[in-house]
């Protein structure tokens, strides 16, 4: 067995946790990184223990992952199983929300996702709104722990202020927030997270977590002697995971994060961009636990596919030092900067939202988008997180489990 067992490894090993779910109607939320320690998935699992699902929920990406970013997934039979799915990635925002015909065929969700850490990445908001739903229609919920694959320690990043919810970041925590999966249905569910400020909405659910046997909360991932399964198509290794809180930012500008090269997140680049000069001048910056690397990078799709860019790789040196979200908003500095006249904020409708630039949504604020247009250092436009994650830190304290 490997050093730390997941909450679907605990299920397969454990017959008091296996009765939890005997003679009930079982649903089950997954996507294709959802897989115990020797690889079997989660469905494939739950039917060798004859806990066969009524029903299988997909979020984002689909139960096996093969949609790109902000592609609806339509429901549809799994592909294996013949079982049924609902899609809770569809066109609308109501679509994230699972209806009550489908919740009125299980007596039980089972919630096994693999998140990676950061309020962007949806999976913990499917997570949300699947809770949400449940508790209005008396729903049991129960969440299979998983690590966190860029540690339970570090926070990092500001709250989403009032008006800027979106579907990445539905409440109010800080862009790296340092929970596993299961603690952060532990602060949704306690009304700490969810919502604008004062997080207030504590949900009526009957909600139980399983967690992992061995994990500590400074465990590198691959301590941990688990698989990394790309839980969605452009995060294919957990150094991504690392980038990503600050690379993710590159979704609302019209420079490249990366997709369609090999590195995506690790990658940055434009057409218009030195790729030298900008590694030179973000060298001044001293960032911590990280290099720079320039290069050109022509991407397959997406972004400038087919065209020779400009651009970075980032080489992160230290982890327990590195701090993406400072790293990337110096990145977006530092691009603006070096091509003001090329460089664009996203105006397209983002994540299902049309009147916010994405920029916003990611930052939870417009405070970082007027930073970078105005020339404010970055060492100014990231000094307000500070308040935010000591508060953060002192309210996810009752909700932690290891």
């Amino acid at each position: 067995m490997p050093p730390v067992l997941t909450g679907l490894d605990v299920l397969a090993v454990d017959a008091d946790v296996r009765r939890k779910l005997a003679g009930r109607r079982v649903g089950l939320l997954c996507h294709p990184a959802s897989v115990a320690s020797d690889l079997v998935h989660a469905v494939d699992r739950f039917l060798q223990l004859g806990l066969r699902p009524t029903r299988l929920f997909g979020p984002e990406h689909g139960v096996r992952g093969d949609a790109q970013d902000m592609i609806g997934v339509s429901a549809a039979p799994d592909s294996r199983t013949g079982l049924p799915v609902s899609s809770l990635y569809g066109a609308t925002f109501e679509s994230l929300t699972p209806t009550a015909a489908d919740l009125a065929e299980i007596d039980v969700l089972v919630i096994d996702l693999q998140d990676i850490g950061s309020r962007y990445y949806t999976y913990i908001w499917t997570m949300g709104l699947a809770m949400k739903a449940a508790a209005a229609a008396g729903v049991a919920v129960i969440v299979l722990d998983r690590p966190n694959p860029i540690g339970g320690v570090a926070v990092e990043g500001g709250p989403v202020q009032a008006g800027y919810e979106s579907f990445v970041g539905l409440g109010s925590v800080p862009v790296r927030h340092g929970l596993t999966i299961a603690e952060m249905a532990r602060l949704i569910a306690a009304g700490l997270g969810w919502g604008p400020p004062p997080f207030h909405e504590r949900l009526d659910l009957d909600l139980t977590t399983i967690p992992m046997r061995g994990w500590r909360r400074e465990m590198a991932f691959e301590e941990t002697g688990q698989p990394w399964v790309l839980p969605s198509p452009n995060m294919p290794t957990v150094d991504t995971a690392y980038v990503y809180p600050g690379q993710c930012l590159f979704e609302g500008t019209n420079l490249s994060e990366g997709r369609g090269s090999t590195r995506p997140f690790e990658i940055i680049g434009a057409r218009f961009l030195d790729g030298h000069g900008l590694a030179a001048a973000l060298d001044r910056e001293n960032l911590p636990g990280v290099s720079f690397r320039p290069l050109t990078v022509r991407p397959t799709f997406h972004k400038f596919a087919g065209e020779p860019c400009g651009g970075i790789q980032l080489h992160v040196t230290e982890r327990r030092t590195f701090l993406p979200l400072r790293t990337g908003i110096a990145i977006l500095a530092a691009a603006r900067a070096q091509a003001p006249a090329e460089f664009r904020w996203r105006t397209e409708p983002y994540e299902f939202v049309a009147d916010i630039p994405a920029i916003d949504l990611l930052a939870g604020s417009d405070a970082v988008r007027v930073g970078v247009d105005s020339g404010t250092a970055v060492a100014d436009i990231v000094a307000p997180f500070a308040a935010f994650e000591r508060e953060f830190v002192e309210r996810r304290a009752p909700v932690l489990l290891y």
